[in-house]
């Protein structure tokens, strides 16, 4: 009997360990710490910066002060227009799972118009679940300097020099200091020079040539002659080409008329300007470089004349029978 009673207790026992066992590991799953997301910072930086947009690199920083995430993170990036509300883009980047006491760091480009005023927002998903936010204000792009393409040349500065005065204006020789401050050896690139006239920002005359190849810390001359109007003042813009893109701009001032402040700024008086003077006539200038560098098509050259000797021999010879 008493062995009997033994047993009984000894079966209670272990059934109430095991009971007890169960409901602590239960209580301990309950209370296990959970993951904690927080949006500690957003860094911004304009990586390239065009006439029309900027391109951003967004980076975030996400800390996870709880345990490891149970389901993979997704950052979502929203760029809304402060000024009418619209979402302008919607951009999302797969994190993964952030572990416990860690920070992400998570880099998006964004490429906005350069105009207008935009608020960023950052919005964490664990799973389905929105778990942090955050958000940056980007105002006055459109007064962002536009980036030009660093080459290694530099436009020292420009020398004029008249050589000379024809039926057509003042011939002047511009001769333009090209110094490379890069490390390698520059590409050829093409060279546009061109004379504004100060006041009525006429061109008064433009040519194409080119760079040329440039030894590092070499430093070239390269001579433009343009044909002006006199008794003008002009700023001589030159501006450097690569395929289709501006990538280096310089400019100087030329004063054929010395009474005149050429500082753009100043009126000293208004001035007469003789549209006439800035006439060209469009005929191809034989020392023009053609820019598009597309051979002309052969055949019309060689057919015109035919046709214009045709026409020759035929009046003379109707001539001689008049």
């Amino acid at each position: 009997m008493r062995k009997h009673t033994k047993t009984i207790a000894e079966l209670l026992l272990i059934l109430l360990i095991i009971s007890f066992s169960m409901a602590s590991g239960g209580c301990l799953k309950d209370f296990e710490r959970p993951s904690s997301y927080t949006i500690t910072d957003m860094e911004i930086s304009a990586d390239d910066i065009k006439s029309s947009y900027v391109d951003f690199t967004i980076t975030t920083y996400i800390d996870n002060m709880g345990a490891d995430s149970k389901e993979n993170t997704t950052l979502m990036l929203k760029a809304f227009n402060k000024d009418n509300g619209l979402l302008e883009l919607s951009k999302e980047e797969q994190v993964g799972i952030i572990e416990e006491d860690s920070t992400a760091l998570v880099d998006q480009i964004i490429r906005i118009p350069k105009k207008g005023n935009y608020r960023i927002e950052a919005t964490l998903f664990e799973g389905n679940k929105r778990k942090a936010f955050s958000q940056i204000s980007l105002y006055d792009l459109e007064n962002l300097a536009t980036d030009l393409e660093d080459i290694g040349i530099e436009i020292d500065g420009i020398d004029f020099i008249v050589k000379g005065v024809t039926e057509k204006g003042v011939v002047i020789e511009n001769d333009i200091y090209l110094k490379n401050e890069g490390a390698d050896t520059s590409s050829n690139y093409k060279m546009l020079v061109k004379a504004r006239e100060i006041d009525s920002r006429l061109i008064a005359s433009k040519k194409w040539t080119y760079t040329g190849k440039i030894e590092p810390e070499a430093t070239v001359i390269k001579s433009v002659n343009l044909t002006v109007p006199d008794n003008y003042n002009y700023v001589v813009e030159v501006v450097i080409w690569k395929g289709n893109t501006i990538i280096k701009k310089g400019e100087d001032y030329v004063q054929l008329n010395p009474e005149r402040t050429i500082d753009r700024d100043q009126r000293v008086e208004k001035k007469q300007i003789r549209t006439e003077d800035f006439m060209t006539e469009m005929v191809p200038d034989e020392e023009a470089i053609d820019y598009a560098e597309e051979e002309m098509t052969p055949g019309f050259g060689l057919l015109t004349g035919l046709v214009a000797t045709m026409f020759a021999i035929f009046l003379i010879r109707r001539g001689k029978n008049d």
